[in-house]
């Protein structure tokens, strides 16, 4: 770890590390090539999204590292979770729900979305009035289609 690394850039590594490790399929969970592959594939796109989502994040200075802590424990049902280790390290543990593979990279994506989630609504506050009828949700949702496509705002962002 280097001395020089902020907080918010440890914690965005910590997610990385984790997004980025081997998923750990088993192919006996699955019984046919066909349904082993495809599942493979949803995987994979969830590391796509996530790579999206943590561009988005490290572009944006202002979501600071106590914002992404309050991420963690308000996107996924706190189950990926931050610790702190005693030589300033940041590790990331996770409560798995059904099936790990399936599911870890959308908890890291669910957290960055929430820290974006904040980030824009503080934005939007902070901005110029909405159109009559607007809420700000729905300004939200159309400024993240705008950013990450259809599919990655009805995912993260409805």
């Amino acid at each position: 770890m280097s001395e020089t690394m902020s907080e918010r850039a440890r914690i965005l590594a910590a997610l990385s590390a984790f997004a980025s490790q081997r998923a750990g399929l088993e192919f006996g969970n699955y019984g046919d090539w066909k349904a082993y592959r495809s599942e493979q594939r949803a995987i994979t796109k969830d590391l796509h999204d996530f790579r999206k989502l943590l561009s988005s994040v490290s572009w944006r200075d202002s979501i600071t590292a106590m914002d992404l802590r309050a991420a963690f424990r308000n996107a996924y049902s706190g189950r990926l979770s931050i610790e702190d280790r005693p030589d300033g390290a940041i590790a990331l543990s996770y409560c798995t729900g059904q099936y790990f593979p399936t599911e870890y990279r959308k908890a890291a994506c669910a957290v960055l979305a929430s820290a974006l989630w904040a980030y824009t609504r503080m934005c939007i506050e902070d901005g110029p009035p909405p159109r009559p009828g607007m809420s700000d949700g729905e300004r939200m949702r159309k400024a993240f289609r705008r950013e990450f496509g259809a599919r990655l705002q009805r995912r993260y962002f409805d």
